[in-house]
């Protein structure tokens, strides 16, 4: 259990891959904003299993600063594991969860509270605006992101919001209870359907550092999206069948024809593109049955998606970190 108080109002959430250069300017501006809502915060900084100086420097930053607090994973469990991390190990009434690139603005964090405890609000997703500072290539690709997202999984999922967002308490539980194994967190939050807002704001320029996000991962993300939250891939693979089931089907039709009008030649062109055209859709078929086989075998061994090795905040300085599964 937290040793931080029970009458924690709000909760920071930070998962850090690599983050030494980006660490010194995070907190030169996250601090001053969080000191500035008047209310009581805990930081929640997640070392996914960082190569670099991240767990020294926040070690350092956290003697002149009782807020912070460490959770180090034991292993590199990926961006969405880290985030499950933070959010299962946070206690504030309100968590709000941001990378450490500062390409989300921690200045908004106390405008989201603020319109969550106004409205009564449980979600408060940080939207952007203004995405010129990303290349054209990220612009596009995340515009067909959430164009496909918003088309298979529903319109409540909101276009140009990430992983910057606030949650009440009740919304934080609520998440925990889900069995899911690999959590999407743009699209499971939507799925809750709890009452929602929004803040608007300009997405800067990456301040340090590479991104953690190339292109690879985007399209695991994109995958994992679509497999973790709709069934629409294998209706795709149906009507494939069926398409490649009437094509053959006329194929058939005209070879009959061409015989019966004694034009008969030797046909493996037609075959071999027949064979090629069945063969494609079948492995298709079997990629997509695959994906979600995977998946299903990935839930029934229930393995946690991260362990976590120290929290600062009940592990005493020095003391062998103990396991925590996230489960």
């Amino acid at each position: 259990m937290s040793a931080a108080p029970a009458t924690t109002t709000l909760s920071v959430v930070i998962p850090m891959y690599n983050e030494e250069d980006a660490l010194p300017a995070l907190v030169a501006r996250l601090r001053p904003a969080l000191d500035g809502t008047g209310v009581s915060y805990e930081v929640v900084a997640v070392d996914d299993g960082s190569a670099d100086k991240t767990a020294v420097l926040l070690e350092d930053f956290r003697a002149q600063w009782p807020n912070l607090r460490i959770v180090k994973l034991r292993r590199n469990s990926g961006h969405q594991a880290a985030l499950t991390a933070g959010l299962h190990s946070s206690v504030g009434a309100y968590v709000a969860s941001i990378d450490a690139d500062l390409q989300d603005p921690p200045e908004k964090i106390p405008e989201m509270l603020e319109l969550a405890r106004r409205d009564k609000l449980d979600i408060v997703y940080g939207v952007r605006s203004d995405r010129t500072t990303d290349t054209g290539f990220k612009r596009w690709t995340a515009g067909a992101y959430y164009w496909l997202m918003r088309r298979m999984v529903g319109k409540r999922v909101p276009s140009q919001a990430g992983d910057f967002r606030l949650l009440s308490r009740e919304a934080v539980e609520a998440l925990k209870s889900l069995p899911d194994q690999q959590q999407v967190y743009r699209l499971l939050v939507p799925w809750l359907g709890f009452p929602s807002g929004q803040v608007t704001y300009f997405r800067e320029e990456r301040v340090a550092g590479e991104t953690k996000y190339p292109l690879s991962k985007m399209i695991r993300l994109a995958i994992d999206s679509i497999t973790n939250f709709s069934a629409a891939p294998l209706r795709i693979a149906t009507w494939l069948g069926v398409l490649s089931f009437f094509g053959c089907f006329g194929m058939l039709a005209a070879t009959l024809g061409i015989y019966i009008a004694g034009h008969t030649v030797p046909g493996w062109t037609s075959l071999f593109v027949a064979m090629l055209f069945i063969g494609g859709v079948q492995l298709i078929c079997v990629g997509l049955l695959g994906e979600y086989v995977g998946r299903i075998y990935t839930a029934v061994q229930k393995r946690p998606t991260f362990f976590i090795g120290y929290d600062s905040a009940t592990d005493a300085a020095g003391q062998e970190p103990r396991i925590g599964a996230g489960v």
